[in-house]
């Protein structure tokens, strides 16, 4: 018969042995999870249909800014 305390030491390793595949499983689970989510915003054909349709005409009005001229002191030490 097993003494106690190996019997103890066997148990100990098989619960963290089962620990330890229960913490790869989640995380490979997690991993995957996201893996899937990125694949789906990757391919995911739906959301960029209207894309190809648009004439990628940019209707936006640029103003070109002229920088200020410095002000000029007179003798008096006012500006002109």
């Amino acid at each position: 018969m097993m003494k106690k305390s190996t019997f103890g030491a066997v148990l100990a390793f098989l619960f963290v042995a089962a620990g330890a595949l229960t913490a790869a499983a989640l995380y490979l689970y997690r991993r995957e999870k996201e893996l899937d989510e990125y694949e789906r915003l990757l391919f995911n054909e739906d959301e960029y249909e209207d894309e190809d349709e648009d004439d990628y005409g940019d209707d936006t009005v640029y103003q070109t800014i002229q920088p200020e001229t410095p002000a000029v002191e007179d003798e008096t030490g006012g500006q002109v």
